[in-house]
């Protein structure tokens, strides 16, 4: 079996502290697979009616691969969408599909569809300028979270407890990035400095671990120094996060929920997520798992 991962660094690029980069490559030297890990600017695409000869990686004709592992995720730029469609278009098997890793690096868009499948969510609007400080008072009520729309790993995320504290981020942003795009949300509070990362691939629960922040801060991402434990998987917890992954067409996703009360919130959805805190906590080998899934998929088990 063949494949490439789609990233951000060329192969020859990826150092020791990329721990998923490197999972994959081991993993797949074990079980005798040729990966490759490209980034978008080694391909140059060709839009015509001869098949073989439209994709151009460092500056050759190339055979294309069985499968494409995008791994950008929330940061996925329109070039390496446009490499993702291209290559679906030559028929190469793509886990996630182009659509579904645009679809949910809107967080908005991706709130907005769960709400109209009934998923649990937390009240979300779009932020725009100038704030209406009473409507967010009276539709979501203070604290309240503040997102970009597009982000990870805990970045681009703000806690505003009062008002004040939201018209000074709103200018500290206004000033730094004039017009950017935000959502504010419902802060839940019974899951401050806590949540839940469920690993799903291929429609079921691989692994689940609870996150805890450290420092009392209302984040609890691993990436941020957050501690992390295996969390029993419930079977509110398997329907509602396969479900989810299904609604959004995601064959690998990371999902993360919010305890709320006895149940839980649907807080966002990562096409590309990390594994190093789960394979920490959890008996788990996610590269085996996504392989396995994958060979089952081309068909290439016996």
């Amino acid at each position: 079996m063949e494949g490439w991962i789609l990233y951000k660094q060329r192969q020859s690029e990826i150092s020791t502290d990329k721990y998923e980069m490197n999972r994959f490559l081991e993993v797949a030297e074990k079980r005798g697979l040729s990966l490759k890990i490209l980034c978008p600017e080694q391909f140059d695409l060709l839009v015509n009616r001869d098949d073989n000869k439209s994709i151009i990686v460092d500056n050759q004709y190339t055979q294309l691969p069985q499968f494409l592992l995008p791994r950008q995720g929330a940061s996925t730029p329109y070039f390496s969408l446009a490499v993702i469609r291209h290559l679906e278009r030559l028929g190469v098997n793509t886990f996630n599909s182009s659509r579904s890793i645009e679809t949910v690096k809107d967080k908005l868009y991706t709130q907005q569809i769960l709400a109209a499948h009934n998923f649990p969510v937390p009240r979300t609007m779009l932020a725009r300028y100038p704030l209406n400080i009473q409507l967010i008072k009276d539709t979501i009520g203070f604290p309240i979270v503040v997102k970009t729309i597009s982000g990870s790993q805990g970045s681009g995320v703000f806690l505003c407890e009062t008002p004040d504290n939201l018209e000074d981020l709103m200018r500290l942003i206004d000033t730094a990035k004039p017009l950017a795009n935000f959502i504010i949300q419902e802060f839940i509070k019974s899951s401050k400095g806590r949540d839940l990362r469920v690993f799903v691939v291929g429609g079921r629960v691989i692994a689940c671990m609870e996150r805890t922040s450290r420092d009392g801060s209302f984040k609890a991402n691993f990436s941020r120094g957050g501690e992390v434990r295996a969390f029993p998987v419930s079977k509110e917890i398997e329907q509602l996060v396969t479900e989810c992954a299904g609604v959004l067409n995601l064959d690998i996703t990371g999902i993360d929920l919010l305890f709320d009360g006895e149940s839980f919130k649907v807080c966002e959805v990562n096409s590309s997520p990390g594994f190093k805190g789960i394979e920490s906590c959890c008996d788990v080998s996610i590269p085996d798992t996504i392989f396995d899934f994958i060979q089952i998929r081309l068909g290439l088990y016996s």
